[in-house]
């Protein structure tokens, strides 16, 4: 029997939009589930009263937006008025904004229901969501294992089953590192692609919005009411056909895709690539040449990345208002991090922007031969809980680099990357790879996505799906 959180997003849409289904039919199902599996650690706060509220004003609402009905959630570091904002962080326990950001406040406007906040790491700061302010994101398939970060928790609600789709952000991989730890489709869009998380909103530009999905089709639904968000807003034809969901439906042929296991980080750190994970980037390189591509190695020998990337991480944090009180509260990692950004030098600073410019121009043009770069996803399994603790900051930073080292150099290009599942390990687990696209190239990236998923096939759920 077919049950509400085996249908995709595409299919929930067209489901509610056709009277089969009702808001209140999808909030009752996923509050239910969020409820029985708590022990993810998916949810830094959940709101079934005011997600009932909303489902029964909309149920006979006559502006429907392109997310109607649809239940979604806050990432902990969206504001959203009246619900408590906690940012991962012990020192913002007991926020509670009298405002929403404007992205909580489009996906209102676009007719989504909001069922709570998914879990963090402390300030999004890191590649693992284990904030010590409340339970870790576990990866459903090994709950001992985390599930990445820093939009740990949403990739854990989308893997289990306890949302149709989330929605990330994306500073070094913070929507693509927990994808591929679980097994789900994320897709981080080009700079300046969207209204809202557009990468231009600090001065790295590195942070964007974007889809975290279980299936390609379905990331191209949700890029499409992304993109259509306030001030950008696009008519389409109807709901469920924009302009990526039909990208994602199309075959592309004769693309140009170059192939690489090169990381900018290898000849800083220690990266090894682990046997499953070459297994499936050969994979999907074969797949690809079958179908007619011309795949070859992208040969590519990028160089000055850590130092840059290095300045741009401590300078994130620096950004982050706390007092001396919040530093005595926040975890050693991101105090440390603070403590280092607000130390740097003007023209350490300046250089390491330039750096990351001058990076971007490299990569773009190395990348120009070909409409899509593969690499592999991550570098190595899902850590365990508790791998990254008990270490000093430096060691902390490499071992997340050892982990995903194929990242963070797409934000800093500003480039669109989609990583999507394609064969699974030994013991069933998922095993993903990556999609680089050109600038603004998403629905390349949709098309040739949903060409590897239709090779690859369905793949099976993990075991808390039929809790």
């Amino acid at each position: 029997m077919t049950r509400l959180h085996d249908l995709s997003l595409v299919a929930q849409v067209a489901a509610l939009r056709d009277g089969a289904l009702v808001p209140r039919d999808l909030v009752e199902h996923y509050l239910a589930r969020i409820d029985r599996l708590a022990g993810l650690g998916a949810f830094a706060e959940v709101t079934p009263d005011a997600a009932r509220l909303r489902a029964q004003d909309l149920a006979d609402a006559s502006d429907r937006g392109p997310l109607w009905g649809v239940p979604l959630a806050d990432k902990d570091l969206v504001a959203r008025a009246g619900v408590a904002t906690r940012y991962g962080s012990r020192s913002r326990v007991d926020v509670v904004p009298a405002a929403s950001d404007p992205l909580a406040a489009a996906l209102d406007a676009a007719g989504a229901i909001n069922v709570g906040k998914t879990s963090t790491s402390e300030f999004g700061l890191t590649g693992f969501t284990e904030p010590l302010i409340h339970a870790p994101a576990r990866d459903p398939w090994r709950p001992e294992a985390g599930a990445g970060g820093s939009s740990g928790g949403a990739a854990v609600a989308v893997a289990a089953g306890l949302l149709p789709a989330a929605v990330g952000s994306d500073g070094g991989g913070s929507i693509r590192i927990p994808s591929a730890t679980v097994g789900v489709v994320g897709l981080k869009p080009s700079r300046g692609r969207l209204p809202i998380g557009s990468g231009f909103d600090s001065p790295d530009g590195l942070s964007v919005t974007g889809p975290i999905t279980r299936t390609v089709e379905d990331a191209g639904l949700l890029l499409d009411a992304l993109v259509g968000l306030a001030p950008f807003t696009y008519a389409t034809a109807a709901p469920g056909r924009g302009p990526f969901v039909e990208a994602a439906r199309r075959r592309a042929s004769g693309l140009r895709v170059g192939v690489t296991t090169v990381s900018p980080w290898d000849d800083d750190e220690d990266i090894a690539l682990d046997p499953a994970a070459r297994a499936s980037f050969d994979t999907a390189a074969a797949w690809l040449s079958d179908a007619g591509h011309a795949v070859t190695d992208a040969d590519w020998h990028p160089f000055g990345y850590p130092a840059l990337f290095r300045v741009l991480w401590r300078a994130s944090a620096a950004r982050i208002p706390l007092s001396d009180t919040d530093m005595a509260l926040v975890e050693p990692l991101t105090a440390w991090l603070v403590r280092e950004g607000r130390e740097l030098p003007a023209l350490e600073l300046l250089g390491g922007l330039t750096a990351a410019r001058a990076f971007e121009r490299r990569t773009i043009a190395d990348f120009s031969a070909f409409d899509v770069v593969l690499t592999p996803a991550l570098a190595q399994s899902p850590r365990p809980v508790g791998w990254y603790a008990g270490h000093d900051p430096e060691r902390t930073f490499a071992m997340q680099v050892e982990y995903a080292p194929y990242s963070s150099f797409v934000n800093v290009a500003g480039l669109p990357a989609l990583t999507l599942p394609v064969t699974t390990d030994a013991t069933g687990h998922p095993v993903s790879v990556q999609l680089v696209g050109r600038p603004g190239g998403e629905a390349t990236l949709l098309s040739l996505g949903a060409e590897l998923e239709a090779r690859r096939g369905p793949l099976p759920h993990p075991p808390s799906w039929d809790a």
